[in-house]
C-alpha cells in the first residue's frame, strides 16, 4: 500500500501541470483573443467553451487531481511520511484551494453570470467587461497555483 503514494504523488503532478497547462493558455492568449471580438460574439465563444469544457477528460484531470490531493493529504496525517511530506502536503493544500475550491467559488459563477445575459444588449456588454476582468484574475490565481502545486509534488518526489 505504501509504494501506492509515491504512485498517486507523480500522478498528481501530472494531472497539476495538465490543469496548469489549460489554465495558462487561457491566462496568455485564448482570453485576449475572446476580447478582440465584437461583444456577442466573446460572449458566444467564450459559452460555448464553458459548455464544451465539460469532458470527463478535463474533469478528471481538474477533479480527480483534487482528490487524489486529499487521498495524499489524508495519508500524511495518518502516519505516512517520505522525506518530502511538507512538499506533498503544500502541493496539495496549494492545489485545492487554488483550482477546484477557485473555480466552483470565483469561475463558475461568473462563467454562470454570462451564460444567463443576453450578448447583444448593454447589460451584456457590462457583464462580459467583468467576466474578462474578474474570470482572467481568478484564471491567473489557478493558473500558478496549479503550477506550484506541480513543482511541489516534484521536490515531494525528489
Amino acid at each position: 500500500m505504501m509504494k501506492l503514494f509515491p504512485t498517486l504523488t507523480f500522478i498528481a503532478a501530472i494531472g497539476s501541470g495538465v490543469v496548469g497547462g489549460v489554465f495558462f493558455a487561457f491566462s496568455n492568449f485564448v482570453m485576449a483573443a475572446l476580447a478582440r471580438l465584437p461583444v456577442p460574439s466573446g460572449i458566444a465563444a467564450m459559452n460555448s467553451i464553458n459548455v464544451t469544457v465539460i469532458t470527463p477528460t478535463f474533469m478528471t484531470a481538474l477533479f480527480g487531481t483534487g482528490l487524489i490531493c486529499l487521498v495524499l493529504i489524508a495519508a500524511v496525517l495518518f502516519g505516512w511520511s517520505q522525506s518530502g511530506s511538507y512538499w506533498l502536503v503544500a502541493g496539495a493544500v496549494i492545489y485545492l484551494i487554488g483550482n477546484p475550491i477557485v473555480t466552483m467559488v470565483f469561475n463558475v459563477p461568473l462563467n454562470d453570470a454570462l451564460a444567463a445575459v443576453d450578448p447583444a444588449s448593454a447589460n451584456g456588454a457590462a457583464v462580459w467587461a467583468n467576466h474578462l476582468n474578474a474570470w482572467v484574475m481568478w484564471n491567473h490565481v489557478r493558473t500558478v497555483t496549479a503550477i506550484v502545486s506541480m513543482a511541489c509534488f516534484i521536490m515531494a518526489l525528489i
